[in-house]
């Protein structure tokens, strides 16, 4: 058998196994970014429903309580930009040292966050902290 008959039956292998391996690790690589995508929205889902707590008349220390236990463990997974506008958030409820905050800012705030989770998730937006509505929920008496 010469060289060239070698190369004939040795090259389709070779090419044939390169190709099995980068499927396989672009297969695992897709699926690994769709798992750590579905867990930070579900992490996000859960932050966003406890930031009902801050703003206007739905103010809730129990809800707050549940927000920083969330928080302190978005460190975890949070980007850069939602942990800023996070910290931001946290800053403006020190600085009203137990009042309440005020309602502008606040919602302001909010909309911050929720934005920076949004880029985080979508990778871009073109909405803006405003587009973000917040409503109070009030529960008859």
């Amino acid at each position: 058998m010469e060289t060239k008959d070698a190369f004939l039956v040795i090259l389709p292998i070779i090419a044939a196994l390169i190709g099995s391996y980068f499927t396989y690790y672009f297969t695992i690589k897709s699926k690994k970014s769709e798992a750590i995508l579905k867990f930070k929205e579900e992490k996000y889902a859960n932050l966003l429903i406890l930031l009902q707590g801050f703003v206007g008349t739905t103010v809730s220390g129990e809800a707050k309580r549940k927000f920083f236990e969330e928080q302190y463990k978005s460190w975890l997974y949070c980007s850069d930009d939602v942990v800023k506008a996070i910290n931001n958030m946290v800053q403006l409820v020190k600085a009203s040292k137990g009042e309440k905050t005020d309602i502008q800012e606040g919602r302001k705030s909010i909309g911050n966050i929720v934005l920076a989770m949004r880029k985080d998730l979508l990778g871009k937006t073109n909405l803006n902290y405003n587009d973000f509505q917040y409503t109070d929920v009030i529960e008859d008496k």
